[in-house]
Order: structure tokens, then sequence, then C-alpha cells
């Protein structure tokens, strides 16, 4: 077993890092909220002050937070974990949902300190994090994603590597955005159906076994037609403009339109706007309703 330190406890963070404690591994742990980590804490987890401390003789450093500024607060403060002293050669793990030019200066700050970093965001909702059935999209070295594996397993069933360090963001941010816009789109649906006078239990009873479903526009579909934008909540609105910002930045780098990821970027932005943040990202249903 291993000492590992995770940094940030949100929806996600907390089921990854509590399967680790359950395989059986030293997790060292630090949330910028303390009071997440005392679940943790009494399942066999060691809360640290700082990331500093928590990434002391680790043998991997795994980071799960919200953004980039989460993500270079934890890694590059004054007590960040690239301040800390964790084991030589330790592997440096940033699965959080970030923009690629942090991810690329990230690594670059790593491996000044001799860190082996993996680029490795991770799809799936808190519910596969607390099960270990996430899959992680990789952009790392060959070598150091095979010596990575063992330690990463109880995280995930799959793990797929899409080239160097960045690649596995760029496929992220791509895949993200496409969710934005189908979530966005089916919530345009449904409200095109209520217009129309349509029976919406058929609807989406229909549309989930039809030609245009796929998983994100049945789980939206379902939320939507429960109404459950305040309970519950996999993924909130705030979460889904960020990823939606930042896949419609990559694709703006990349010199393509992205036409329909403005559209979503707009929806979202006007959902947040409207003070509904916190609140699950299918409250969009009620934007297309005003």
């Amino acid at each position: 077993m291993a000492r590992i330190a995770w940094l940030g406890l949100g929806r996600m963070g907390s089921g990854m890092a509590a399967r680790m404690v359950d395989a059986g591994h030293e997790v060292h742990v630090f949330n910028r909220t303390p009071e997440r980590i005392e679940s943790l804490v009494a399942r066999g987890a060691i809360a640290a002050p700082t990331p500093r401390e928590a990434v002391r003789d680790a043998a991997m450093i795994i980071a799960m937070v919200a953004d980039d500024p989460a993500s270079r607060a934890v890694w590059l403060g004054s007590d960040g974990a690239l301040a800390g002293s964790p084991a030589p050669g330790a592997f440096a793990v940033e699965c959080s949902t970030i923009s690629r030019p942090h991810v690329l200066a990230l690594s670059g700050r790593a491996a000044e300190r001799g860190l082996r970093y993996l680029d490795a965001p991770v799809t799936g909702l808190p519910a596969a994090a607390a099960a270990g059935a996430l899959t992680l999209f990789v952009g790392a070295d060959p070598a150091h994603l095979d010596a990575a594996r063992p330690l990463l397993e109880p995280l995930c069933t799959s793990i797929v590597r899409f080239g160097e360090v960045g690649a596995g963001t760029s496929y992220k941010l791509m895949q993200n955005l496409l969710g934005s816009i189908q979530i966005a789109a089916t919530a345009e649906a449904l409200r095109t159906a209520e217009l129309a006078g349509l029976d919406l239990p058929t609807v989406v009873d229909t549309l989930s076994r039809g030609g245009a479903a796929s998983p994100t526009v049945v789980r939206v579909a379902r939320l939507i037609l429960d109404d459950a934008h305040e309970r519950d909540i996999s993924f909130t609105a705030a979460l889904r403009l960020k990823d939606t910002r930042l896949g419609v930045a990559a694709a703006d780098a990349l010199g393509t339109h992205a036409a329909l990821g403005h559209t979503a970027l707009d929806i979202f932005t006007r959902l947040v706007a409207a003070g509904h943040g916190e609140l699950g990202e299918t409250k969009v249903i009620d934007l297309l309703r005003e």
C-alpha cells in the first residue's frame, strides 16, 4: 500500500478519495472546507492542514478541484503541493476539468520538481466516483502511465490514453462541450413539446428509446421531467458553465468557430446570471420557459 495525498473533496473528489482509503492506502487529505474531511477521517483518512503537509513523502498526489484558480491554489500556492516534499519520482495527477494552458504550465512546474505528471480528467457522475467506475482520460508519458496504473485502479474501470500531457484535457473539454450542447438541445426540445401540447412523460419515454437518444439526452430528459433541479444535484449550472466556457475557449484556440458551443455558452451564462448557479444544470428548462 502507498501513501497518497488527496487534494479536493467536492462531489466527485469525496467518492474518489474514499475509494483510495477503502483500498488500504494511507490517504492524507486536504480540502479548503475542513468540515468535508470529517467523514473521510472517520473512514481512515488523515487530515492535512495544507497541501504542502498532505504531500509529505507521498508516492502519488491527486487533485480533484473545481477550476483553474482552485488548481493553482492547491499546487502552486506558498503552501501548495509543489512547495512540499513528496517521495522522489512521485506521481502528480490532476483529475480536475481545467484549461489546457494551465495543464501544460502545471506539468512543467511539476517536472521541475522531479514529479511524473499525469493529465487525467475523469468522466462519470458522483455515484460512479463512489463505486470506482470512472473512466480516466489521460495525457502522459506512456511509461509514467504504466507505472501509475496500479495506484489508479481503485478509481476507475477504464483508462484511455490520448497522447502526451494535454491530450487528456483536450478530449475531456471536447466531450463536455458536446454534453453542454446536448443538455441545451434536450431542454429546447422538451420546451417545444410542451408548447405543442404533448404529454411530456410520453415524449421523454419515446425520446429515450429513439434515434436521438444518448446517455446525456436520456439522463437530462428524465431529470427535467422529474423537475429535479434543486435536489440530488450531480452537476451544478455553475460547473456546467465553467466546462462550457473552457470547451469553447479550447475550440476557439484551435481556430474552429464552434457555433453550437457558443450558443450553449450563452444559454448557461444566462442561467447562472439569473442566480441559478448552485442548482442543477437541468434548471436550463426553466430559463427557456420564461
